[in-house]
């Protein structure tokens, strides 16, 4: 039991277990931290969240593979990230690789 004035503390994993998650954001947080367990890059963000046909959610996550000077000459990927529903991670995938200073196409 907690004391008067202290926060309780539990795991994101657990909460989202329990009631899965709630929306884009959520999803989001979840695939960015799937990842970076797996692939030990410094992440950039999030560049796009949707919802899947099974209910789950495709995140694409944007991460640094190579810092480089000048710093627009990183090597940047960006991962597909999928979640079931209640955010645990189903797969991963490197869909692009770029420089940072690259234009899209």
């Amino acid at each position: 039991m907690t004391e008067p004035g202290e926060r309780r503390r539990h795991t994101t994993s657990t909460a989202t277990r329990e009631r899965g998650v709630r929306d884009a954001r959520d999803a989001a947080r979840h695939a960015a931290d799937a990842l970076s367990e797996l692939i030990r890059h410094h992440l950039e963000g999030v560049s796009a969240v949707c919802r899947s046909e099974d209910g789950g959610w495709i995140v694409n996550v944007d991460v640094l593979e190579v810092a480089r000077i000048p710093d627009t000459t990183s090597l940047l990927a960006t991962y597909e990230v999928e979640l079931d529903a209640a955010g645990d991670l189903i797969q991963y995938r490197r869909i692009a690789r770029y420089r940072r200073g690259a234009q899209d196409q």
